[in-house]
């Protein structure tokens, strides 16, 4: 629209034509006040009944709530008002009229459940405090793609339809492409490790991935965003390296260039990770876990560690922190193992004290040993021959790891549940929108 001031930058003196959503009306008789809501903020419009045409008065306090309007008026210094400043309009169009009934409310004054809000996210989009973890969370992409471009990586998009699972098994949504069956990738693993194989020595890609998993809980989806990297002539602890630098430059960034959004979102002093992440080995960990004393049973070598465990040893540390080091029977098998010990893996973990965000280490770039490993897990290394064969023509050592973007948003905002970090989330309820 030709013209159009946003509220933001609305200036006494000025003549200005004001385009956004009716948020409030306040009518006091003599005079009335419409408070029309943009991208930028909001701005009061001032109705002067006996002052003013009937007809312009009419439409401008008939409207209903959400209604798109265009107002044109003066704008005029007025203290009392919200920004300082009201409009004084001589036009008033109603450009797309909303039903007087609205599914929840955006100006935020009845609370709505997550599901209503969820079934209605453009509506509820028009929240402030709502918008402001997108605009966050679109802060956090930019600067971890920065990080990435910093660290010498290019951006890279793999297939998100393949004819075979990453990691096997059964948590694959299954698709027909053209009669033959297919799937929706659960990641970008295989196709990452290819390319430091290539050309392409160090790659990044945020992209979705898919996962069939069962889980009805407040952290898991079933349609993600992961945050990927890989990069040849790296081990697991180089790895570890870029993974704290991208982290700590989502959390920089957001710092900088979000501060109005961490105001609404009731951050006051929003705090950027500093100093180094602490590393725990493995078997540290379950000790540490254990002396905590809060799982009924104490944690052996070998176990997975359960929810309130992970939470246990996150109030203890109290910070991001790695866990390395892990057993070779519970990491994948392109997971490689230690050199001087074959029941330890070179798999890590970056951990919030919430939850886990990242799972990473250095790849088996050996063919026989990566043959070796699937059938160690029960896998068909005929059916990965596309990714095995290439490690036959000279595959260098490489590491990298996967980042859950929803989670890091999650974790960095103190979020409830992981559905408020994505605008359409799908779990095992939800299709639509």
């Amino acid at each position: 629209m030709q013209n159009r001031t946003y509220t933001a930058d609305a200036e006494p003196g000025e003549t200005a034509t004001i385009a956004g959503w009716v948020h409030e009306i306040r009518d006091l008789g003599g005079i009335a006040f419409l408070i029309v809501r943009d991208a930028t903020g909001k701005i009061q419009v001032k109705f002067e009944k006996d002052e003013m045409d009937d007809e312009l008065v009419e439409t401008g306090l008939d409207v209903n709530r959400e209604s798109v309007v265009t107002v044109t008026g003066d704008v005029e210094e007025e203290e009392r008002a919200p920004t300082g400043v009201e409009v004084v309009p001589s036009e008033l169009e109603v450009v797309a009229d909303a039903e007087p009934e609205l599914p929840l409310d955006p100006s935020g004054k009845v609370d709505a459940d997550l599901s209503t809000r969820l079934d209605n996210r453009t509506l509820d989009l028009r929240k402030e405090e709502v918008k402001a973890i997108f605009e966050i969370r679109a802060e956090l992409l930019r600067s971890v793609r920065d990080q990435f471009r910093d660290l010498g990586c290019t951006e890279i998009n793999t297939p998100k339809i393949v004819a075979t699972g990453t990691e096997g098994g059964t948590e694959l949504f299954p698709i027909t492409y053209f009669g033959r069956e297919a799937f929706m990738n659960q990641s970008p693993q295989l196709f990452k490790q290819l390319m430091v194989g290539s050309g392409l020595e160090r790659v990044f890609e945020v992209g979705p991935i898919f996962r069939a998993e069962e889980h009805n809980t407040p952290r898991h989806l079933n349609e993600a965003t992961s945050i990927d990297f890989e990069s040849a002539f790296y081990d697991h602890e180089d790895a570890m390296d870029a993974c704290e630098a991208v982290v700590k430059a989502a959390y920089e960034g957001v710092a900088e260039n979000c501060q109005r959004e961490l105001e609404l979102l009731g951050y006051d002093d929003f705090g950027v990770p500093d100093g180094d992440f602490p590393r725990l080995s493995y078997e540290e960990a379950i000790e540490r876990i254990n002396a905590t004393g809060e799982l009924d049973e104490q944690l052996v070598w070998g176990d997975d560690l359960p929810t309130e465990g992970e939470k246990a040893l996150g109030e203890d540390v109290g910070s991001h922190y790695f866990i390395t080091d892990w057993p070779s029977e519970i990491k994948p098998f392109y997971i490689k193992d230690h050199d001087n010990d074959e029941q330890l893996s070179t798999g890590f973990d970056l951990m919030h004290p919430r939850m886990e965000l990242v799972s990473g280490g250095q790849r088996e770039h050996r063919y026989d040993h990566l043959v070796d490993g699937f059938e160690q897990q029960g896998l068909d290394p005929e059916q990965f021959d596309y990714y095995t064969k290439m490690f036959k023509y000279g595959m260098p050592p490489h590491a990298g790891w996967g980042l859950g973007g929803e989670r890091l948003v999650m974790t960095m905002l103190g979020l409830d549940n992981i559905r408020e970090a994505v605008l359409y989330p799908r779990d095992r309820q939800r299709l639509s929108p």
